[in-house]
């Protein structure tokens, strides 16, 4: 995998975006010239990930503002059409900080707003970069009592890496780094249901950096834990709450119970944009409901009877009790130890 792998890429007059949906049968790129394709790009998952979405949303002021001016809409149609984007995908607080700050640009012109979404997108790798050595470095000191100089076994779920993000991922990042150290011996990679983002992208991602890796079912992970085949569980976020509450991919909450359990580290690798200061708790974060059919069919294939309705929450949450630390570009806050992300990140 190239080192500047990018999910999101602008191309001068378009966004050129790596289509996820997909992987990993063929890599293709899809240009996407207006809001409404962005809007669908978003909601289908051909970009997905937090802050991906968020570069996704940042360029898509841009575009908003060439299509604008190619059919003629007044400004007030213009911003209609960024809210569309900003609204695409509820429970990611990345899209909209990151279309927010955009907009900071919007009344200087298409050149500023190009440049802040380009700064968008160069910070969070260079964030991603430092998160990875900060988990890493965290990591290899606190576990070090346990396993000696062995490499590190760890598990996680959903995809958190270089597709994820604006570039090298969060908790994949994380992954990345301790393998470049040569203190990773195995990924146990859940696979992440209903769309399976672990076993087709995050077994991909693997695969093309050579780290030996399983994939397993989603109830397999809890049994691996308990069994004490992993050393630390490491996943991304989609919104943490100022009192460490996390948001993320469905299932997550179970792993995090499981580590609990077994005594091992359950940590959370996002960016500080992830963090969502004005929402207290959990309890607050709104959970996006995708269609029933993601559950019910399978590649448009009925799987359940017919008269069975889907319940497919597309996030749950991970009480900040059970959240280890929380990794960011600035370090590790130690959530479950009372180290809160609304008394450290403010």
């Amino acid at each position: 995998m190239p080192q500047d792998l990018r999910a999101v890429g602008w191309t001068g007059n378009s966004l050129a975006l790596i289509d996820q949906t997909l992987l990993p049968h063929r890599y293709e790129t899809r240009d996407v010239r207006d809001v409404d394709t962005l809007v669908d790009a978003i909601q289908r998952l051909v970009v997905r990930g937090a802050p991906a979405i968020g570069a996704a949303g940042a360029y898509g002021v841009a575009l908003a503002l060439l299509q604008g001016e190619h059919e003629g809409w007044t400004e007030e149609q213009v911003r209609k059409a960024v809210a569309r984007i900003r609204s695409a995908r509820p429970t990611a607080v990345n899209l909209m900080a990151c279309v927010d700050r955009v907009m900071t640009r919007f009344e200087e012109g298409l050149a500023a707003v190009l440049d802040e979404a380009a700064a968008v997108q160069r910070e969070d790798v260079e964030g991603n970069r430092a998160m990875g050595a900060h988990g890493a470095d965290w990591l290899l000191k606190r576990v070090a009592d346990g396993v000696g100089e062995r490499p590190l076994r760890i598990l996680t779920h959903c995809n958190t890496g270089a597709l994820a993000t604006a570039g090298w991922g969060t908790a994949l990042g994380v992954i990345r780094e301790l393998n470049a150290r040569g203190r990773l011996e195995v990924v146990y990679a859940d696979e992440t249901r209903p769309l399976l983002q672990g076993s087709r992208l995050t077994a991909w991602e693997l695969v093309q950096e050579g780290i030996p890796h399983y994939v397993q079912a989603d109830g397999a992970a809890a049994g691996t834990i308990l069994r004490g085949e992993v050393d630390a569980a490491i996943v991304g976020a989609d919104r943490i709450a100022a009192n460490g509450d996390t948001a993320n991919k469905v299932g997550t909450v179970g792993v995090a119970l499981a580590c609990a359990d077994a005594g091992i580290p359950f940590l959370v690798a996002a960016p500080t944009t992830t963090v969502d200061l004005a929402t207290a708790t959990g309890a607050d974060i709104h959970i996006e409901l995708r269609g029933e059919d993601e559950v019910l069919e399978w590649s448009g294939v009925r799987t359940a009877p017919a008269e069975s309705r889907g319940h497919n929450p597309a996030f749950d949450v991970t009480p900040g009790r059970l959240v280890t630390g929380l990794i960011t570009e600035r370090g590790v806050l130690e959530v479950s130890a009372g180290e809160l992300p609304g008394d450290r990140l403010k």
